[in-house]
């Protein structure tokens, strides 16, 4: 009985985050001031979007030669179109746009989307560098490079300048910045024994308690744990998190899944990635020396204890968020060597890339063997747990690898989850609607319908059958107003890794 008690009280809690935390979000939409009308290609009170083909987030097959009316910000109507050359509109009344050869998708709900970069002072083509990690700040690019790539929602999933974080929704909500809609998340819950000098290390759960307390005060959103944090301030974190009605999801190691499970934590980073429950001499409360990839060698899709965790996982409602782009760095070979991403990298930051990954790709393959099958483990762990019912989330990681970018790295999750064995339409459903119903939205974004907000990509080509054209977008619409995504780019080439 009073287990069932606090089950109840969990759900209800869940409850009051997504309702807590929504308006914060999605604020409403402001007139872009005049630093941002440069970057912007259609901005009517009507706009009339013609011969479209339609994948809309539910996962439901494509609609072909569809009329989209946006007014105010928001999808008024959704018809077939008519013959082309035919206007709903005399000319001159509205702008009108053929979409003929071109796809519209629910705007990208990025849950793993940070806004910095992670330099290594002096590293060479060896991959040596000097202590300590930096992560610098990247408040102007990144916030481009996201709206650029479709992304018009996203999770900072971690922060390490949250007043920074803070202060770019604040200026974007006004419409006196350009970038995404932004759940805040808080300053990373990490314990001691951290590898970024930028981190606070928790000093016990009260600190924990604090800090959630504080930061939720200064209308953080969401909060995330860290690797080295113990369950005593996790579930202090986490406490405090639910009773302010917020969410928090983790990037764990010293703290096994199942431990993150009883504790109450809604969401985990990295999908199978990081799970140490089977590492061997796992310590409690203690990162161990493998950091989770023994626990995946060990824990094949159709093993007893995968079956176990994820049971646990989708009967406790707790959502998993995929970051196959950041890993697939480790599979030699794997990831592409995208031109047009490379080029918003700074000099410096590209050679960095670079080193790492013919560091990665030159390697004798039985070297990176384990991490291969590690990889592949863990695609198929996250096709079996949607297939079991659980919420699958999706981001990239942008962090200080150079093949994995703010926007960039969102379209590669997508492509990365179809070679897992998910649909298109799936797998666009996971980086749209899931996101939006993890964040208490899908009322207002994650799919295409009347009534939602006008957040939408336009991209060249059918996403539905070749995924690699969610890479071709050309008009990304935030709250009805259409931003070139080309102008946004060209705005910040050779620039992410400076500012």
């Amino acid at each position: 009985m009073l287990k069932s008690l606090i089950l109840g009280s969990a759900a209800a809690l869940v409850t009051l985050a997504a309702a807590a935390a929504a308006p914060q979000i999605l604020a409403p939409p402001a007139k872009p001031d005049a630093s941002v009308r440069p970057y912007i290609k259609v901005d009517a009170r009507t706009i009339t979007l013609t011969h479209a083909r339609i994948i809309d987030g539910t996962g439901a097959p494509p609609l072909e030669n569809q009329t989209i009316i946006l007014r105010d910000g928001k999808i008024a109507e959704i018809r077939p179109s008519g013959p082309s050359g035919w206007t709903l509109y005399p000319p001159g009344v509205q702008p009108e746009i053929d979409l003929t050869g071109r796809t519209v998708l629910p705007g990208l709900v990025g849950m793993h989307d940070h806004m910095y970069y992670i330099a290594r002072p002096n590293m060479d083509a060896a991959g040596h560098s000097e202590p300590p990690l930096m992560v610098p700040q990247m408040t102007f690019s990144s916030p481009r490079l996201y709206l650029a790539a479709g992304v018009t929602t996203m999770r900072t999933t971690g922060s390490v300048e949250p007043y920074v974080d803070l202060n770019v929704k604040t200026l974007i909500d006004a419409g006196g910045m350009i970038g995404p809609h932004m759940d805040v998340t808080g300053p990373y819950l990490e314990g001691s024994g951290s590898a970024f000098i930028q981190m606070h290390g928790l000093k016990d759960a009260e600190d924990a308690r604090r800090t959630v307390a504080y930061w939720a005060d200064m209308r953080a959103t969401s909060f995330k744990a860290y690797m080295n944090i113990t369950r005593a301030e996790l579930g202090a974190a986490i406490q405090e998190a639910h009773k302010r009605g917020l969410k928090l999801t983790g990037h764990l190691c010293s703290v096994t899944y199942p431990e993150a499970v009883a504790l109450g934590i809604d969401d985990l980073e990295h999908g199978f990635f990081v799970n140490t429950q089977l590492d061997p001499g796992k310590q409690p409360d203690v990162c161990s020396q493998s950091t989770g990839n023994a626990t995946l060698l060990a824990m094949t899709p159709d093993s007893a204890e995968a079956n176990a965790l994820i049971k646990l996982l989708v009967d406790h409602h707790v959502a998993l968020t995929s970051t196959q782009p950041v890993f697939e760095q480790r599979v030699p070979g794997h990831a592409p060597l995208n031109p047009r991403a490379m080029a918003v990298l700074t000099v410096e930051a590209r050679e960095a890339y670079l080193y790492s990954r013919n560091l990665v790709n030159a390697a004798p393959r039985e070297r990176y063997a384990d991490g291969t099958r590690a990889f592949q483990n863990a695609q198929a762990l996250e096709k079996k747990f949607v297939a079991a019912g659980g919420l699958l989330l999706a981001g990239p990681d942008p962090t200080g690898n150079g093949g994995v970018i703010p926007g960039f790295g969102d379209q590669r999750e997508v492509e990365l989850l179809v070679e897992s064995g998910f649909t298109p339409t799936e797998a666009i459903r996971i980086a749209t609607l899931n996101g939006a119903t993890y964040l208490g939205l899908a009322d207002r974004i994650g799919t295409i319908a009347p009534g939602k907000n006008a957040d939408l990509m336009i991209v060249r080509g059918d996403p539905s059958k070749t995924i690699a054209d969610i890479e071709n977008v050309e008009i990304v619409f935030k709250d009805g107003v259409g931003y070139d995504s080309v102008k946004l780019l060209e705005s910040v080439k050779g620039r992410y890794g400076q500012y």
